[in-house]
């Protein structure tokens, strides 16, 4: 199994004998005591990694359909509910773009409770990690951290985050698939750090082309709340076909 330590700031991980561990479909509490959800098939050998908060619960039976409709192959999707969006995603501190809550940096202690997950998981297993807005960011930036991921589902990523694609230009990914995505009026906004994210998104898609990673980028029909299980089902089913 993967054992994740840090050392001056960076992730890295050692290779142990894995522990079978069977998935079920209730909330259960692990490590930080953050509430997971299972839906699909639990014996498939592809798992779903997904961060989410009260309004992506309730989307996420139809968003199970649309990945079956479109991928064809059977998966397991393991949903881990955050308690603070803002904080439990950030990989490092950023002051509000909206309202009065900044960004914190809990990003990797999430990646901590995630990796602990994937490595209680039977040998043998392909993990998958991704999410909308904030969480599609967190996926983006877990995937630089660790290669345990084989691909990464972005949908709608909050890739306006201060900073973060001069960190993609300074270092590499470790998953070899990557999919973007983006409301086509999603940049349409008053907002100055938000109206940044179609420029950040196509720089993005730029950046991981130049270094050889197999990456997409879908504009999607409206702005950032239209439609969010739909686009991270298409994002999941792309990265399941590569």
């Amino acid at each position: 199994m993967c054992k994740i330590g840090v050392s001056a700031g960076k992730i890295f991980f050692k290779t142990k004998k894995q522990v079978p561990v069977f998935l079920i479909e209730k909330p259960i509490d692990l490590v930080f005591g953050m509430e997971k959800y299972t839906l699909g098939n639990t014996a498939s050998p592809v798992i779903l990694i997904q961060p989410v908060d009260d309004h992506d619960l309730a989307l996420l039976e139809s968003q199970v359909k649309a990945i079956k409709r479109l991928a064809y192959t059977h998966f397991c999707l393991l949903a881990v509910k955050v308690n603070n969006w803002n904080t439990d995603l950030s990989p490092w501190q950023a002051p509000a773009v909206f309202g009065k809550a900044d960004f914190g940096d809990g990003a990797l202690q999430t990646l901590h409770e995630i990796v602990d997950l994937c490595r209680a998981a039977d040998k043998g297993k392909t993990f998958h990690i991704g999410g909308y807005s904030l969480a599609g960011l967190f996926a983006l930036w877990a995937a630089y951290q660790t290669d345990l991921f084989a691909g990464v589902a972005a949908a709608s990523p909050s890739i306006w985050f201060p900073g973060f694609t001069d960190y993609m230009r300074s270092h590499t990914i470790k998953s070899k698939a990557v999919y973007l995505s983006l409301g086509d009026s999603e940049e349409k906004t008053r907002n100055p750090a938000m109206s940044k994210v179609g420029d950040c998104i196509r720089e993005s898609h730029e950046i991981l082309n130049s270094q050889g990673i197999q990456c997409t980028l879908e504009w999607n029909k409206g702005n950032h709340f239209m439609n969010p299980d739909r686009r991270t089902a298409k994002a999941f089913a792309w990265v399941m076909k590569q």
